[in-house]
């Protein structure tokens, strides 16, 4: 007996599986509100020197706050106040007359700067003077978070597949909130970093667990379902950052509202079974037999579990299944090399693409509350079309499509780039994480998962640099984007098709496919 027939015997998506399903919603949420938090967090509100010294020294005698920042800040090309200089000394001259003032001698801020709180109460901008020769830290925040996550993923990736999905699902719980909350308290920039990586490495184990052991418990028909509806998560996650940035507008507390979930996360995880196929592939049968004696009580098939002894379960298992395995285990076998270096490259390009579309499109004319809440709404009919192409026409042919139709859309108005080629970008990156869970066999899914996501997160690390790019050209960012696109279209064509078929249990499942 294979696995997926005894899966599929008990009821392969009963109340068992939709419990597992609903608890395993919660914590993917907070992801995409980190993974975009520095949206919000990191914003440079308008800003210019403080002069409160001089007028404390009664310089100004009775002027006007304009006239104070008339006589003391040289005025940008729109009339603002320049942001990061000052008049060497006050110059009362200009009350009288309109003469320009880009002749006269200016110094770099004296004493700090005045910020507009009109929208943030408090960014990291604000909290550490990251502006002017330091405005660049800002964006180092985004990118040492996702340098964070690609390593966390590969660590992840590897333990679960070691120690168990359910130990594992735990520790990126409360090590994720542990770390980031101490975020908070920093009390210097590189404090803040430090946190910041760590809050990354850590995060990320729980949507490459929580996916597989989705994947792992429900029988084939439903593997799509149970994908696609923990995809919704990141699509709510998404939409709802803009709820929580545009009614807490200081930088602390709208991290602690995005984390908050995790905190329900830990209180139902006693609830999370841990992966019957794991504990067999791994000669555990005792344990295995118990979680199926569970699931089969819930989902009222308990005549059939009554009839398989544990001893039955281990015939499912090979001997390579008790074995330990390793990143190395994906390159020791011909097909194994293969398929990792076939989903490693989709996985690298679909974020490379994903990533360079969201951060090349500046907004629709809207504020950044009403475009992330756009964002993050096109997913959800975006991942509803995926869920009915992926039983059509499979999994191949949805990958490889909608990585074409990017290339199609990347050179119409930034517009319609935002609808349709985040869109088509979303329905990529939904379809390969289902994709990769089946093509792994169980011994090395997890090794797989973790080795594919750290592609991911390279790519995303990277995407900010292509878009730099458009200095030499301006459709230099778009030329390469395309070229990812059209190489991970091409290079899904090279995968197999999982539809309908049952997972590979061990690499000698994997070997001897077609």
């Amino acid at each position: 007996m294979k696995f997926e027939d005894l899966i599929t015997e008990i009821n392969g998506f009963g109340r068992f599986q939709k419990m597992i399903l609903c608890i395993s919603l919660v914590g993917p949420f907070t992801l995409p509100c980190h993974f975009l938090l520095s949206n919000f967090i990191a914003t440079i509100p308008s800003h210019h020197c403080d002069i409160s010294s001089l007028d404390a020294e009664g310089i100004f005698g009775n002027l006007s706050r304009e006239q104070k920042l008339t006589v003391s800040i040289p005025a940008q090309d729109d009339g603002t106040p320049a942001s990061c200089h000052m008049f060497s000394y006050p110059q009362f001259h200009l009350l009288s007359n309109s003469s320009s003032s880009s002749e006269l001698p200016v110094v770099q801020c004296q004493n700090g700067w005045e910020y507009d709180n009109s929208t943030f109460i408090s960014t990291l901008a604000t909290q550490w003077d990251l502006v002017c020769d330091k405005k660049g830290l800002n964006k180092a925040v985004t990118t040492i978070f996702f340098i964070g996550v690609m390593f966390g993923a590969v660590f992840f990736g590897g333990m679960s597949d070691r120690f168990g999905r359910k130990p594992m699902l735990l520790v990126s719980y409360i090590s994720g909130m542990a770390f980031t909350l101490a975020s908070i308290f920093s009390t210097s920039f590189i404090m803040f970093a430090v946190l910041r990586f760590f809050s990354g490495f850590t995060i990320t184990g729980i949507v490459i667990v929580s996916t597989v052991l989705n994947v792992e418990w429900v029988d084939i028909q439903h593997r799509r379902l149970v994908c696609i509806t923990g995809s919704m998560a990141w699509a709510v996650g998404s939409t709802s950052l803009s709820l929580f940035a545009f009614c807490i507008r200081d930088w602390r507390w709208l991290t602690v509202a995005v984390t908050s979930p995790l905190l329900l996360s830990t209180v139902l995880w006693w609830w999370v079974p841990e992966s019957a196929r794991w504990l067999i592939a791994n000669g555990r049968a005792e344990k295995a037999h118990y979680y199926l004696h569970k699931c089969a009580v819930m989902n009222r098939k308990e005549e059939v579990i009554s009839r398989i002894k544990p001893e039955a379960l281990s015939i499912i298992a090979s001997d390579e299944g008790k074995k330990n395995y390793s990143y190395l285990d994906l390159l020791r076998t011909p097909k194994m090399r293969r398929l990792a270096l076939l989903t490693g490259t989709i996985w690298f390009c679909v974020a490379t693409m994903t990533y360079g579309i969201s951060l090349n499109i500046t907004g629709f004319g809207l504020n950044m509350y009403l475009t992330q809440f756009v964002y993050g709404a096109i997913e959800v009919p975006s991942k509803l079309i995926v869920y009915y192409l992926l039983e059509k026409i499979g999994r191949r042919k949805t990958e490889a499509g909608a990585q074409l139709l990017i290339t199609d859309f990347s050179w119409v108005g930034r517009t319609v780039v935002a609808v349709l080629g985040k869109g088509f970008a979303v329905a990529a990156f939904c379809t390969i994480v289902l994709y990769s869970s089946e093509l792994y066999p169980t011994v090395l899914r997890q090794n797989g998962m973790g080795y594919n996501s750290f592609l991911g997160r390279l790519g995303v690390c990277l995407a900010p640099l292509v878009l730099l790019l458009d200095s030499f050209w301006g459709h230099f960012s778009q030329t390469i984007l395309c070229s990812v696109a059209l190489i991970a279209s091409v290079v899904a064509c090279q995968l197999p098709e999982t539809r309908d078929r049952c997972l590979p249990e061990t690499i000698e499942d994997v070997e001897s496919t077609g």
